[in-house]
């Protein structure tokens, strides 16, 4: 009998024809992807100049017939809305407490990943290069916003504010380890401190925001609040407790069963009349972000549920070989690996919520896509046809934020090694 020799190492080289991916050419990518065959070929030779068209009409529209004097004049109102001009000052003040705290959090979080990878042997940097590609949508974002300053004070508020950015960062990184844990309630201090500054200390109540001001309260204050509710929904609707698992299974059938936009007409008008005598009304703000968090907190615990059904049963019984009790086991083994599992989904919500923002506006809310509604109806631009210049800046500040929450989601999965064996 001969014998057979098999090697499961036994290296073999690409065909000719194919190439390894980091050594392709161009053209030997565009033949293998869009010439390839013969239907292929038809397609790329009908869809390459139409998008073509589509591409140079839109950066001819951007570039040169677009009128975006009514944005340059408009900039103060879309970014704040009816805020009052004469306290100004209070969000740039908020800003500049966001920009510092932000830094420190981004900060501390790159130095504990360098160091976790050195611990696993890895050698992990992060260069000034790739700090500016996380950072390129909100770049972008201030670029085509400074493009519309026409007073210097701004720009000197907003290069400050980058300066507090990055000293926050600096610092963030040389932060001992024994002190990072705290770092998370110097963030929250952080948020809470930027709406104190805003709102207290005869500041400016909620019912006067507006603009984008407005839309990013309502999306963060919408996401911090929705995750912890929609977290604790989740594990009710998996409690042995037939109370609260029949409660949690209720709530989430109801409010996944209605639009959102019956929600806000809801809250905007029952609302008041099922708080208890002398219960104090929220204002019409308020409301909202209380519809925005029971309407998304709904969708969180589906999506939590989803991610803890996706945890095999040997963990539970590696908990229990342990002896850790059912609350340890929830929270130290099985909960992290379900939020781990769900991160796209989360995310994808959580930009679903910062879109529908822009529904607020049929309750009366003048947040940023009712701003660029209400400018075009001023003397000097109604009639002028000018709603294209002012519904694509609004949009590409929606795009701006929701491709930044997809990037940073895409890192997260990649720095976690989600959908690795």
């Amino acid at each position: 009998m001969s014998e057979i020799k098999v090697h499961s190492s036994e290296y073999r080289p690409p065909p000719p024809d194919r190439p390894p991916s980091g050594t392709r050419s161009p053209g030997v990518w565009v033949r293998q992807n869009l010439f390839n065959t013969w239907y292929n070929s038809l397609f790329t030779l009908i869809l390459v100049p139409a998008i073509g068209y589509v591409v140079y009409r839109a950066i001819r529209f951007v570039l040169v017939t677009a009128r975006w004097e009514i944005v340059e004049v408009n900039l103060t109102n879309l970014m704040v809305g009816t805020f009052p001009r004469s306290e100004l000052w209070r969000p740039w003040a908020a800003v500049a407490i966001l920009a510092l705290v932000i830094g420190l959090g981004l900060g501390v979080t790159a130095r504990a990943n360098v160091e976790a990878a050195r611990i696993r042997g890895i050698e992990l940097t992060t260069s000034w290069q790739q700090n500016a590609r996380r950072a390129a949508p909100a770049l972008l974002l201030v670029a085509a916003l400074v493009t519309f300053v026409r007073t210097a004070t701004p720009l000197i508020l907003l290069a400050a504010t980058v300066v507090l950015a990055v000293a926050g960062y600096l610092v963030g990184r040389r932060i001992p380890p024994h002190r990072r844990r705290w770092m998370h309630l110097a963030v929250i201090t952080g948020l809470l401190g930027s709406y104190v500054v805003v709102t207290q200390f005869d500041g400016v109540s909620l019912d006067r925001w507006g603009g984008l001001m407005l839309t990013v309260f309502l999306a963060i204050g919408g996401i911090a609040m929705a995750f912890p509710v929609g977290v604790l929904i989740a594990l009710g609707r998996r409690s042995t407790l037939p109370a609260i698992r029949l409660v949690s299974v209720v709530y989430i059938e109801l409010i996944r069963g209605m639009p959102l936009i019956a929600l806000l007409f809801m809250g905007w008008l029952i609302l008041p009349f099922m708080l208890p005598v002398g219960f104090p009304t929220p204002g019409r703000t308020w409301r909202v972000v209380i519809i925005l968090l029971l309407f998304t907190a709904a969708y969180v615990a589906e999506i939590v549920r989803g991610g803890l059904q996706s945890i095999p049963r040997g963990q539970y019984e590696a908990a229990q070989a342990l002896g850790l009790p059912p609350w340890k086991t929830m929270r130290l083994i099985i909960l992290p690996q379900a939020l781990r599992n769900v991160i796209p989904a989360m995310v994808g919500q959580f930009i679903s919520l910062f879109k529908d923002t822009s529904l607020v506006l049929i309750v009366g809310l003048t947040d940023l896509l009712a701003v660029a509604r209400r400018v075009t109806q001023q003397p000097e631009f109604l009639g002028q046809g000018l709603h294209a210049e002012t519904l694509l800046f609004v949009s590409f500040i929606y795009w701006v934020g929701s491709y930044w929450m997809s990037r940073e989601s895409q890192r997260l999965e990649t720095r976690l090694g989600l959908g690795e064996r």
